[in-house]
Parts: structure tokens; sequence; C-alpha cells
């Protein structure tokens, strides 16, 4: 992709609302680690490079261990997630492919043994955020080489 937008710039008032979000989910209850754990698989699903770099960064800044990071493109098979996090995890998943794949009844049921509804609905706005970040960086043309 050649296009190159410099989506901050020409749209500021929508890019600072999104950074809004962002910056009062990282205060909510579901903790930083948990959210960029779901922000890197949703970018690795998304497929955005710049993302998946960043929120990698992130991760790596908090002291996370590089194995939690690698292992997370299958986080089903690695052992080093939690219970909880599997969960938020899955349903990442499911949420950003619900175009193509319904969302069961037993992955809510598991949701709600790990997490208050209050905490559901917040990480329900992360992972739309997320997947907003993405369509926007991919479309316009947020690039690996261009995170700093």
């Amino acid at each position: 992709m050649t296009l190159k937008l410099n989506f901050p710039g020409l749209a500021p008032e929508a890019y600072q609302a999104l950074a809004s979000v962002n910056t009062v989910l990282q205060s909510s209850s579901l903790g930083v680690t948990l959210i960029d754990l779901v922000f890197l698989r949703i970018s690795q699903v998304n497929g955005c490079a710049f993302c998946v770099d960043k929120h990698a960064h992130d991760l790596l800044e908090q002291g996370i261990a590089f194995q939690r990071i690698n292992g997370l493109v299958c986080w089903r098979e690695a052992p080093c997630y939690s219970e909880s996090e599997r969960a938020a995890l899955a349903w990442s998943e499911a949420l950003t492919q619900v175009a193509t794949q319904h969302v069961s009844d037993d992955l809510q049921q598991e949701l709600r043994r790990h997490f208050s509804e209050k905490e559901l609905v917040e990480l329900a706005f992360v992972i739309g955020v997320m997947n907003a970040w993405n369509r926007v960086a991919i479309a316009c043309g947020k690039s690996f080489a261009m995170r700093n």
C-alpha cells in the first residue's frame, strides 16, 4: 500500500476523541497488561503491523516476558496465560470477527466466570477501540516502518 495519510493531522478531533477513549480504558479495572494483550491479539488478527509492533513494545516496557508476547499468536496452545486472559482473548477474537462468526453462549458464560458486568462492558470497548485503531491505521497506510 502506497497511500500514506497523516490521520492525526487531517482529522485531529476524531483522532483526539479516539485517543481519549483509549486513555479512559487504560484506567479501567481490567488492568493495563490485559488491555495490551487484547490490543496485540486483535492487531495480529487484523494484520496491522504498526499496532502489532506498538503493543508488543508496550508489553515489553511493562516487563512482560517475551514468551507471553511471542506466544500470543498461538495463545490456545501456550501455557502462559491465565483462564481470565484466555476468556478475554477468545472474546476479542470473536468480536473482531463477529461479521463471520457467532459469539457463542458458552463463551459468554465463560466470560461471566472471570469478569463483572462492568468489566465485560469495558472489555467490549477495549475490543471496539482497537478494531477502530487498526482500521484507521491500515486505511491510512500506517506501516511498521512508521513507528517512530
